[in-house]
């Protein structure tokens, strides 16, 4: 630690950062928010087979069995993987609920905007592209077809396979 109030000293990001410690991507150097984003990144990884078959499917069927139809409201059922999915983006620490700031920073509105916005992201917009994932994840908790439209949309593909693409790009050793 260091008592020198000119300098400031900045942890490394570890395995064992605790749920609601921030990363401040100013601060760290490159290799750092690498190492950083490709910890939560892996955990996602593994999810992309899937998300490429079932792009423009639905990923929940509406349960009306018995009649329920007639004296209830439906609800949806997920499909598992999706529940899965859902499981382990919520344990990263790409999970932010003050996701809203990056839709007024970059006025997204819309799924293409969204969409555009990832395919241009680069290192430096990888906590964006976490408050993105964020969205549909914490808003998906409260509204039933917010995690379907992630997947139907391809978003959720197009996050994990934007972030896979930087973190491989930038975890090569830089050339002298």
């Amino acid at each position: 630690m260091c008592y020198d109030k000119r300098h400031t000293c900045h942890p490394k990001p570890t395995r064992s950062m605790k749920r609601g410690e921030r990363m401040d991507q100013e601060k760290l150097n490159r290799e750092e928010q690498v190492e950083y984003y490709r910890m939560e990144v892996q955990k996602l990884i593994s999810y992309i087979p899937w998300l490429e078959q079932q792009r423009s499917k639905q990923a929940y069927n509406t349960y009306s069995g018995d009649g329920l139809a007639e004296h209830s409201i439906a609800f949806p059922v997920y499909d598992s993987t999706l529940l899965g999915f859902v499981k382990v983006a919520k344990s990263t620490l790409l999970m932010n609920r003050n996701f809203l700031y990056t839709y007024s920073k970059y006025r997204l509105r819309t799924t293409a905007d969204e969409l555009a916005f990832i395919r241009k992201a680069e290192l430096k917009d990888m906590g964006d592209l976490g408050n993105i994932l964020s969205k549909y994840i914490l808003t998906g908790m409260r509204k039933g077809d917010v995690w379907s439209k992630g997947v139907e949309s391809g978003v959720f593909l197009e996050l994990i396979v934007k972030m896979r693409e930087i973190i491989t790009y930038w975890d090569k050793p830089m050339r002298e």
